[in-house]
């Protein structure tokens, strides 16, 4: 049993140590580029998406239309760069929910249903990135570092 939990677990731990720099990067990228080109479109086409907000019942929608958009826009470019993450991690988690009340909830008839939209997945990442924050390949993390700041790196 030794010799398992060495082969599996002891090793295993050891090899992803040297990568635990790669997890907030990657999902940093997945989703910093999909709302960077999903607020770039919406932006574009605006008056269809105040048109929407107004369909599914989210007040003020010349209001919230484009500032949503914006967000999603910002909050891309910001979590590419990995600048400000936990902060704008947030307000995007904020937008998950609200997107997932007004605009899917009709569709949920059980829990498979509602963990299978992919606003959801975005919510449980966002969340891992306020809570673990954006990793050593970041600007937040340079900046820290000038701050002197930076956290102590495991494995980078």
């Amino acid at each position: 049993m030794n010799r398992f939990a060495t082969v599996f677990y002891d090793w295993s731990r050891l090899v992803a140590g040297h990568f635990t720099w790669a997890g907030p990067l990657a999902v940093r990228i997945v989703v910093g580029w999909v709302f960077l080109w999903s607020g770039w479109t919406k932006l574009h086409t605006l008056q269809r998406m105040i048109e929407n907000f107004r369909d599914w019942g989210i007040p003020a929608p010349e209001v919230l239309a484009p500032f949503v958009s914006g967000m999603e826009f910002a909050g891309g470019l910001l979590l590419l760069a990995g600048l400000l993450t936990r902060f704008i991690a947030v307000p995007m988690m904020i937008i998950m929910v609200v997107a997932i009340a007004s605009a899917k909830w009709a569709a949920v008839d059980s829990l498979e249903t509602l963990l299978g939209f992919e606003e959801v997945s975005y919510f449980v990442m966002f969340a891992w990135l306020a809570i673990a924050g954006p990793g050593p390949v970041s600007l937040d993390h340079l900046v820290l570092r000038a701050v002197d700041r930076a956290p102590a790196e495991h494995g980078a």
